[in-house]
């Protein structure tokens, strides 16, 4: 399988929360699938980090390469079809980042790993 993580997946990953769940984690664990974190993850933590929203960021934001790197997961680009196709959906969700990872995932055809019900708006297969 090829997995997409989502940015608090990806967060207690790092961190080993308890919150991700052990499905999760077992897949993220599984030599068999692809793991790959998005360039707006990245975008998300350094945002939320500067604006002080997410105590996690504190910990990812300057280790964040070193983190990726060490656990092996590969990194995807937004390209110009992901930000067309996130731009053009029509849900009432306003989330950018959100937005950006289920455009990803669909156009890739990756399976999103979130917790996040908000993603059941999308045209997209999620694993928790």
């Amino acid at each position: 399988m090829r997995l997409l993580l989502d940015t608090h997946a990806l967060l207690w990953w790092f961190m080993s929360d308890p919150q991700l769940s052990a499905r999760a984690a077992a897949a993220i664990l599984d030599d068999a699938n692809e793991v790959l974190v998005s360039a707006a993850s990245a975008w998300e933590i350094a945002t939320k980090h500067r604006l002080g929203k997410l105590p996690e960021a504190r910990e990812a934001y300057p280790r964040f390469e070193e983190l990726v790197a060490a656990d092996g997961f590969g990194y995807l680009s937004v390209s110009h079809r992901h930000g067309l196709r996130a731009g053009a959906y029509q849900v009432a969700h306003g989330d950018p980042f959100d937005r950006m990872l289920a455009a990803q995932a669909e156009i890739e055809n990756l399976l999103l790993v979130t917790r996040d019900p908000a993603f059941k708006l999308f045209p997209v297969k999620t694993l928790w």
